[in-house]
């Protein structure tokens, strides 16, 4: 390399590294976060026979979303959703959120929905993956409460979050912990923070089992959403 080109090469070399790292690091998180973060999702539906919107990346919203979906497949379970990196992640409550600060549900991680998901209700058909009504119990927004700067993915993966909701049904602080049990798929527990909000000795689930979307209940759901005519697609 003649010595000019060289001169050339070492000024600006720190730069080229700059942007070779960045462009790196952008197609990792990409990579990760992104489509890879969806392939469980849509590796277990058939899109053509389902009513289950598809495994898309999302946009991000100013503030992140929640939703909650009571699902009544082979045993009837809550399912919660909190955005993060434009994918949902997902968590089952067998039993159900609560306002009752005494009260810790265990939540046991599942794979990530799209974000379209949060819009959800519906039939799954017989013979697919989670078949069963789906009702949205509870949506909203929800705030980090380590502050604005803090990274909901970074809390997640450490295995502590704690978060404020905005819906028509859970309202304030709670928090979604990681603890030592279940092995490969760690179990969590999810519950009601202390504040102006606690409900004590409240059972929420039951007293508002309803959609609260449509207003429906699970049977009414099953009724009037049909599920897909797998005949249609033969």
């Amino acid at each position: 390399m003649p010595a000019r080109l060289a001169r050339r090469w070492l000024k600006h070399k720190p730069i080229f590294s700059f942007l070779l790292n960045s462009i790196s690091s952008v197609s990792c998180i990409h990579s990760v976060n992104g489509k890879e973060s969806l392939e469980e999702y849509k590796e277990k539906r058939d899109f053509s026979a389902t009513p289950e919107p598809t495994g898309k990346l999302g946009e991000r919203n100013s503030e992140p979303i929640f939703v909650i979906q009571k699902h009544d497949a082979r045993n009837l379970h809550y399912d919660l959703r909190l955005e993060s990196e434009g994918v949902l992640k997902s968590w089952a409550v067998p039993k159900g959120p609560s306002m009752d600060t005494k009260v810790k549900r265990l939540a046991v991680p599942t794979e990530d929905h799209p974000m379209a998901y949060a819009d959800f209700e519906g039939v799954i058909p017989e013979g697919h993956y989670g078949a069963g009504t789906v009702l949205i119990w509870d949506s909203g927004t929800f705030q980090n409460t380590k502050g604005k700067d803090a990274s909901f993915a970074e809390n997640l993966k450490e295995g502590h979050a704690t978060i404020r909701i905005s819906g028509s049904k859970l309202v304030g602080k709670f928090a979604l912990i990681r603890t030592k049990r279940g092995g490969k798929r760690p179990q969590w527990l999810f519950f009601k923070m202390k504040d102006e909000y606690s409900m004590p000795g409240s059972d929420i689930t039951v007293e508002y089992p309803n959609s609260s979307k449509t207003g429906r209940s699970l049977s009414e759901v099953t009724e009037q959403e049909a599920p897909v005519d797998l005949g249609d697609f033969e």
